[in-house]
Parts: C-alpha cells; structure tokens; sequence
C-alpha cells in the first residue's frame, strides 16, 4: 500500500465524488421533473404512472450521468491493475470469505406486481392518494397468492421429485 497511496487517495476521492454527484444528479432531476411538469408538485396528486415514469427517468439520467463516467474510470483502474506485476498484485489480498445478507429481490417482485394489479384494476392514472386502505391491503393479500401459485407450485414439484428421488436411493 506504502507504493502506491496516490491510487489509493484517487480512489477514495473517486467514491465520494460519484456520491457527491449522483445525489446532486437526483436533485436536479427531481426540481427539473416538478417544474417540466412531469409529475404534480404534490405527492399526493401523483398517480402510478407518475411515479414509475419519475423511477424510470431518475434511473436513466442517474446511469447516464454518474454509471457512465464510473465504468469509464473503473475500465482504466482494471487497465492500471493489470500494468502491475504479478508479485505485486499477489500482495494486495482481496479475498476471504465474502458474506451476502441476500433479500431485496422481493421488494422489487411485489412493486412490479403491484403496478400490473393497478394497471388491470384501470386504476394506472388515478392519484394514490385516492387508493382505501381496503385496495391497498386487498392487492398486497392478491399479489401474494399471485406469487405463491407462480413460485410454490413449481417449488413443490421440484421438492416432490427431489424426495423421491432420495427415498429411491439404497
């Protein structure tokens, strides 16, 4: 490390730039989406086509804007990387065990679900605000079934055949 602190301080500096940028990135193109007109100025106007068009577009500037620039810079940090000897690069040690918390992948699943059951209710361009607390419960209790027959059927099959499986083993 003692070689090669310059790297080192470009990279930590690198990171707090791309945050610095890409929350200044959202804050711009949150004032730009109110005053463009893109969605209500209250939330509680906003429909789900607001709010998914508003997701989509803060993705897409955010990934054009903060991804692009980090890709260019992370290609010429593999490029610096790979000028490095191979002793050297032995020893630097990035490895170990790594420990996923997994999850997340589920949030994601019951908002897209939730925004076809809006769309199929014709409810797509009707302010949330307006949504009874009996809808919202109703389509959490519907996209739970909904996910339970897609997931669990083929899960119980695969299951079903992996323990019969096992039970024909000597």
């Amino acid at each position: 490390m003692r070689r090669h602190w310059g790297a080192a301080a470009v990279f930590v500096l690198a990171v707090a730039l791309a945050f610095m940028g890409a929350v200044y990135v959202f804050l711009w193109f949150v004032g730009n989406a109110q005053s463009s007109g893109m969605v209500p100025g209250t939330l509680g106007f906003w429909a789900m086509a607001n709010l998914v068009s508003f997701i989509l577009y803060a993705v897409f500037w955010e990934l054009l804007l903060i991804g692009v620039p980090i890709a260019i810079a992370a290609l010429v940090a593999w490029q610096w990387w790979k000028s490095l000897s191979e002793e050297e690069r032995r020893g630097y040690d990035f490895g170990g065990r790594k420990r996923s918390a997994g999850g997340g992948g589920a949030s994601l699943l019951f908002f897209i679900a939730f925004c076809i059951k809006v769309f199929v209710d014709g409810k797509w361009n009707v302010p949330v605000a307006t949504f009874t607390l009996d809808y919202v419960v109703g389509s959490m209790i519907a996209i739970l079934v909904w996910c339970l027959v897609i997931f669990g059927i083929p899960i119980a099959i695969g299951l079903t055949w992996w323990i019969r499986w096992e039970m024909k083993k000597p």
